[in-house]
């Protein structure tokens, strides 16, 4: 069965408990302000004008994602590929979600909001480190927050250094993109991403 519907979805799940409605909140009250400056890494979901979604990782030093008030985010965009999926995404569409983690807690907090591209010097400048302000920053409207249960995080044993794999079974960065891309260097690609990673994280 292909469910296509509403109605057929809900003949497979039952309706949420009350409390799952409940929960969800309309702004930031001071659980969820506390979480995010607990919070070094959060994902970012968006999806173009075409519907076409991405989800991409942001990390920084806990609390990297500023608590304007209680219905503001700011989260600073740091130097990568300069691909720039999401912000490209969200001139299209400022529909976003964020998925906040705290290493150690099994719960996630979840936020959903309208994302604007902001390049101001007075709102940038405090999240400057090592020197370096970010280029620009979104600036995030909660629509929507709540506490997310741990059961994903506890069936996925994220935190349980045991579950650790050894990093030599799966190929480097370098080895991966040489096997994808005709003509790449796997070592050169790895020395220009250790380089990469010691010398230009912001």
């Amino acid at each position: 069965m292909t469910i296509t519907n509403q109605t057929e979805l809900r003949t497979v799940y039952r309706e949420p408990a009350a409390r799952a409605v409940q929960k969800v909140l309309d702004h930031l009250d001071a659980h969820c302000r506390n979480f995010i400056a607990l919070s070094p890494f959060c994902i970012l979901s968006s999806a173009g004008a075409d519907g076409q979604a991405d989800a991409s990782p942001r990390g920084d030093p806990p609390g990297f994602v500023t608590v304007l008030d209680e219905k503001t985010l700011l989260l600073p965009d740091r130097p990568g590929n300069n691909q720039v999926d999401s912000l490209q995404n969200i001139v299209e569409n400022p529909g976003v979600g964020l998925l906040f983690f705290v290493p150690g807690m099994n719960e996630t907090l979840r936020v959903k909001g309208k994302a604007e591209i902001v390049t101001d010097t007075e709102l940038l400048e405090p999240m400057t480190v090592k020197r370096r302000a970010p280029l620009s920053g979104l600036r995030i409207t909660v629509e929507e927050a709540f506490l997310h249960c741990g059961r994903a995080l506890l069936r996925s044993r994220l935190w349980d250094p045991e579950v650790q794999i050894e990093r030599a079974s799966y190929p480097t960065y370098g080895q991966v993109l040489a096997d994808q891309i005709a003509g790449a260097d796997a070592e050169e690609i790895d020395r220009s991403e250790d380089e990469a990673n010691r010398d230009r994280l912001y």
